[in-house]
């Protein structure tokens, strides 16, 4: 897989974010006109054959015999849990809350990616990644009201996790399998899996098919899942897991920016504040270190 120049890759950073973090205020307003977990099942599953559909002419790279452990340990954790978990923790944890617990993952893909990867883990790096997760706070302030179990803090820490840990796996794994076709296959597994969950617990019936339900339901296909988890997956198999990770920081800010913009939502001190962390965070995290002493004089030598 050849690197990508700087331009692409902010670009593609830039699209990122902006898709997950508009989705959510998208996804809250269909959210009153359908089934949570048939939602999710839905989008995941028709979004990974719109991809499969369209990679079909490439299906030679799929290797199925050898990579199926790969496919499906990756259902689990990036789509299967992260959305299943996600959908059933906002239902005992205010929105806020809930996402700033899920945004521990750049944080845990930072030590995992250290561990288990091998990528740098300086002082520096850490404390960026902490001041992005103190921006988050900052931000999602506002969504810190209500009624709070201990389930659903718990599910979001879970789903935290999951997500960390399947960014992590699909980095380490990169060489051995397209990531195209990854987000394709792990997508229509976990989507099987999530609608089959919510057939079984939730009614078809009430799906009610306007235009909020539908807007969120195709937005969700074509870019929530299936372009963003392309994307995703080629700029960590590209890049130092960690720094991309830090981006994530921002879909929470993106989303509260739409929601001011678009569903009257307030804009608060705390939002500027946000802002401001999750700023300094990136630029810490992906500020590139100088070189020690020894380094400059060992390359002076050459």
């Amino acid at each position: 897989m050849k690197e990508l120049s700087r331009t692409k890759t902010v670009s593609l950073i830039a699209f990122l974010v902006i898709i997950w973090g508009i989705a959510w205020p998208i996804y809250k307003t269909a959210l009153p006109y359908t089934p949570p977990l048939l939602f999710a099942g839905m989008r995941t599953l028709l979004g990974g054959l719109l991809l499969a559909v369209l990679l079909y002419p490439k299906r030679k790279q799929i290797r199925w015999k050898e990579n199926w452990p790969i496919y499906f340990i990756s259902s689990v954790f990036n789509v299967t849990l992260f959305y299943g978990l996600q959908t059933v923790g906002l239902m005992y944890t205010p929105s806020g809350l809930f996402s700033v617990i899920v945004y521990l993952q750049p944080v845990l893909v930072g030590i995992f990616a250290w561990l288990w990867l091998g990528e740098s883990m300086s002082l520096l790096k850490v404390i960026g990644l902490l001041i992005g997760f103190l921006g988050v706070i900052m931000v999602s302030a506002g969504g810190f009201s209500g009624h709070i179990a201990m389930l659903g803090i718990v599910l979001a820490l879970i789903t935290g996790l999951c997500w960390a840990i399947g960014t992590v796996y699909v980095k380490k794994v990169s060489t051995r399998v397209d990531s195209m076709w990854l987000s394709a296959i792990q997508c229509i597994i976990g989507g099987i899996a999530l609608t089959g969950v919510g057939s079984g617990m939730e009614k078809w019936s009430s799906i009610v098919w306007n235009g909020p339900y539908l807007f969120g339901l195709i937005f969700g296909i074509v870019l929530g899942i299936s372009a963003s988890w392309v994307v995703y997956f080629t700029l960590v198999n590209l890049g130092d897991a960690s720094k991309v990770a830090s981006y994530t920081f921002l879909v929470p800010l993106i989303s509260v920016l739409t929601g001011t913009l678009f569903l009257g939502e307030p804009f608060t001190i705390d939002l500027l504040i946000g802002l401001v962390l999750i700023a300094i965070s990136i630029y810490l995290v992906n500020r590139k270190s100088k070189p020690s002493m020894e380094q400059s004089k060992e390359v002076a030598l050459y």
